[in-house]
């Protein structure tokens, strides 16, 4: 074997081994992927597949009049204001969870369509929402303010 064959020899098992070396990784870490969706992206059909048994999130605007607490379960209703989603969670929720605030819920979509949350968490302060939240909830809250500087002053 010429000294140019053992080199393209070498090259080729780097590359085979980066290779695999990269399927291993991206494998390995497909199974710890938490995908964020908002109530309208959970609604839509597209998402159905990709919500099916697979840990996944879900923030909004909890609705005001939809908790419901039944022992240690709590059910209520989280939206983008365009969909709704019903969150139940057994469990004790944050101290801050309330009606009006923003959450966000980790868990499954069982196939009543009821969100199954393992996980809550809930903003801090006034000034705070998480980013999926927030980038979610944009497009909504640039609407209300076109809608209420379109309003006569009174």
């Amino acid at each position: 074997m010429t000294r140019k064959h053992r080199r393209l020899v070498a090259l080729v098992l780097i590359l085979l081994g980066v290779a695999v070396a990269t399927a291993l990784l991206l494998f390995a870490l497909r199974q710890n992927v938490t995908y964020f969706m908002s109530p309208t992206d959970l609604v839509s059909t597209s998402a159905r597949p990709l919500a099916g048994g697979r840990p996944i999130r879900v923030g909004g605007m909890v609705v005001y009049g939809t908790v419901k607490r039944e022992g240690t379960i709590t059910r209520f209703t989280v939206t983008d204001n365009e969909n709704n989603v019903v969150i139940e969670y057994d469990g004790i929720v944050p101290d801050l969870f309330r009606e009006g605030q923003g959450i966000i819920a980790t868990g499954t979509i069982n196939n009543d369509h009821v969100f199954i949350a393992t996980q809550l968490l809930a903003k801090h302060d006034e000034n705070y929402m998480p980013p999926e939240v927030a980038k979610a909830m944009k497009p909504h809250f640039d609407a209300m303010e076109a809608k209420q500087q379109e309003a006569p002053q009174q």
